[in-house]
Formats: structure tokens, sequence, C-alpha cells
């Protein structure tokens, strides 16, 4: 096993694994997380067979996602990691040791996401870092049990805003979703078309954009789309529908259906729905590759995690790519790559936290994480912290502590911000009412 950085190295610095293989409820009050706080902290708490890592030798983290499936693709998430790990190695390495990074494809099945897991428990792991999966029923119950948390995931499933272990750095598909519709009631929209792929991820959406949708009384279409399609007509007609003033269509797919969408809409050119999306879906590649604002997503609003790719915040992203990436292709305008991006510098962050005099481990990091001390991630986020006062009052999703979110427009081609600034949607997400 080679370690990442290695002056000797002219290979791959990190063993990349390739073994194939809703919104239900949400709680009244602060009360119910209150009434977690106990179960949570004794979870917490526990060890399992990664904290019995040796001190001695390569730190060592896993990162997965879905690659060359055709639907979710998200391969620039993994190379990146790659990247850090080398950028990390080159500096010195963390707490005294090298980091080896591996990478695993998760194949976008439950199959591939259980292998990958029980690869990062067999490596014993201080952590599971930026990753993409929807099947978190399948991985997080394991690493669990092995007392690895998971750093930043993608934001896919409810145990990831429910798992004690889980610490992620955005509010997922969740404040995505709530966002966007906050965003179309500011734009004035009427009625609203949510595409959004059949599944069980795709389900959950539907709850979080009717709870933002209707203080405002806007009628909400739930229009579900297959994953993969090779002609997504029948939906982009379903979802302008009579293209009256006042319609307003957002999406919520994987970055290729929603490029095969964009073709249909473009052909049926409707004069008054206006379009908007989650970063995620679509980003400035798609902007460019389909005429920027004299195409379908001409003026189309957005709606993201972080500020957009122009942003400075991302130029250490940038840095790390142009001087690490090997020469991969990697888009930082990628959601999922700044995802893994922000989830490693909290992770960079949390183990220089770790007591010099302790070894580093997924315990000490945990235990860092569970301080309530909050990390800042250089402005691509508000500062982030798991105590609890910062978690979110629902029963499904406690863990969801980032409910802040940014509105973004395609405007001279370019995807910017429509207003400055983060926009919290955490009244949406706690089932509230608008703030007076």
């Amino acid at each position: 096993m080679r370690r990442n950085g290695s002056p000797d190295d002219h290979q791959p610095t990190s063993r990349r694994i390739t073994d194939r293989p809703g919104l239900r409820r949400r709680a009244a009050a602060l009360a119910t997380a209150a009434a977690l706080a106990p179960a949570l902290l004794a979870t917490s708490a526990c060890g399992g067979p990664a904290d019995a890592a040796s001190a001695a030798g390569d730190l060592t983290v896993m990162t997965w996602a879905p690659s060359g499936t055709g639907s979710t693709d998200r391969p620039g998430m993994t190379a990146l990691a790659d990247a850090v790990g080398r950028d990390i190695n080159a500096k010195g390495g963390l707490h005294g040791r090298q980091l080896r990074v591996l990478t695993c494809n998760e194949h976008n099945t439950a199959e591939g996401a259980a292998a990958c897991t029980r690869q990062a428990v067999d490596a014993k792991a201080v952590a599971v870092i930026g990753s993409y999966s929807q099947y978190g029923s399948t991985f997080i119950p394991t690493l669990e049990a092995a007392g690895i948390p998971y750093l930043g995931g993608y934001g896919l499933s409810t145990p990831e805003f429910s798992s004690p272990l889980s610490y992620p750095v955005a509010g997922g598909t969740p404040a995505l979703i709530a966002g966007s519709g906050r965003q179309l009631v500011a734009a004035g929209c009427k009625n609203v078309a949510l595409v959004r792929p059949d599944t069980r991820a795709g389900d959950t959406m539907v709850g979080f954009l009717d709870a933002a949708l209707r203080p405002a009384g806007i009628r909400l279409t739930d229009v579900k789309a297959p994953e993969r399609s090779n002609d997504y007509t029948p939906i982009a007609r379903q979802a302008v529908g009579d293209d009256r003033s006042g319609n307003c269509v957002t999406v919520a797919l994987g970055a290729e259906p929603t490029a095969n969408l964009l073709d249909p809409l473009r052909r049926l050119n409707p004069k008054h729905t206006a379009l908007a999306s989650v970063v995620g879906s679509f980003q400035q590649s798609v902007v460019d590759a389909t005429g920027g604002d004299s195409g379908p997503l001409g003026g189309a609003y957005a709606t993201g995690w972080f500020p957009p790719e122009s942003s400075p915040v991302w130029d250490a992203l940038r840095d790390t790519v142009k001087t690490y990436g090997n020469g991969v292709a990697i888009d930082v305008a990628d959601p999922g790559v700044q995802t893994t991006w922000v989830a490693y510098e909290v992770f960079r962050a949390a183990a220089k936290r770790v007591d010099a005099a302790k070894p580093l481990t997924a315990k000490t990091l945990r235990t860092v994480l569970d301080s309530g001390d909050p990390i800042e991630t250089n402005g691509a986020t508000p500062p982030l912290n798991w105590g609890m006062t910062s978690m979110l009052p629902s029963a499904d999703s406690p863990r969801l502590v980032n409910t802040s979110v940014t509105f973004q427009q395609v405007r001279g081609g370019r995807l910017v911000d429509q207003q400055q600034g983060f926009v919290d949607v955490r009244w949406v997400l706690a089932g509230g009412k608008p703030p007076a």
C-alpha cells in the first residue's frame, strides 16, 4: 500500500476499491430533541473496532461515491479525496502520521454501499468522509457498530440526519428542496411542479417542498421521473402543464437525468413557466453546454448549500485540484466535490484539536466533533458544530445542524448569487411558521 503524496510514488497514491456487489414526521417542539439527548449521548460514547486501531502507522479514511451508473455518478468526489490526501501528506500529514485515503465505487446500489462499508471497517478507518450514497439505512448501522464517524455525507437519506455518528456539513436534500421552495415563493410563483426521481429519496422531497410552499398558498404538483430514460418528453410536458403566468418548475434529479430533461424543455419552449433547480441537478458546466442565457437555463433559479463556484471561498479547492489532482478532471462547481472538500476541511480542523498526547482514532475524533465547539469552513458554510444546542428539533433529523442555503440564478450565462449570504430554512425543516 503506497501512501498518498509519497515522493517516490509514480502510480495513483490511494487504493481504489471497486467491489460490486420522507419527510415522515416532524417534531412539534424542541422538547423532542431534548428527549433524544440521553440516547444520543449514550450512543455517541460507544467504542467499536475502529477505536482499537493502533496509533502506529498510517491514518486511514475512506470516501465513497457511485461511478459508471449513468444516473447519479459522482466520480469527482473520490478523485478529490485522492488529491486532498496527497496535499495533506505533502504538508507533513496529520497528527504526526501520513494519511491513507481509500476510495470506493458505491455503484448506487445497497450492495455497493455495504461492500464499501465493510472495506472501511476492515481497514479500521478513523472516518468515512465526504461521501455520496442514498442507502444510509444499509451503511449507517455498520459504521455505528464499528464506531466510525460518517463526516460530511451528501445528505440523501434520513439516517444521515439521525445517527449520532453522522456529522453532515450541509442540510442535504431536505435543505435544498425547502430552500428551492422559499426561493420560488420570493419569485412570485403560484403553481410549482416538482420533477424528482421515482425513488425512496425522491419520496421525501415532496413533504419538504410542500412545507415551504404551503404558507404562501402555492399549489404543488408531484412529477415522478425515472432515474434513467432516453426520453423525458412526457415528464417535461407534465411539468410545464398549461404554461400560464405564475407556473414554475423545480428539478431535483441527478445531473445526467437533468441534462436529458433540458432538451425536451428546450423544444417545448415555454413562454411563461419559470425554471428552477437545486445545484447538483445542474451546475455551471451544464449552463455552458446548453447555451448559457440563450438556452433553457437562461434566468433559471438555483438553490445551493454553498456559495457559487466563482466565490473566492473555493480558491484553496481550485489550488488543490490543480496541484494534486494528477490531471484528473474534477469539476470544482460540482456540489458533491464541494461537499467532499468541506468535509475534509472539517476533518483537518478536528484532527488538529485532538490532544497531541492522545492517538487520533475514530473515538478521539468523535470527541472533538461532539464537543459543540464551532468549526470554521473558511466561508463555505456557517460555523459548524454538532452539539446538542445545535440539533434540529425533529425526531427524524436531529443531526441536520446546518439549515442554511444560498440563492443563485443564471445571469449573463453564469451561476451567480441572487442574493448575498446564507438563507436559513430551519423553520421549514422543523415544521414551524415563517418568521415575521
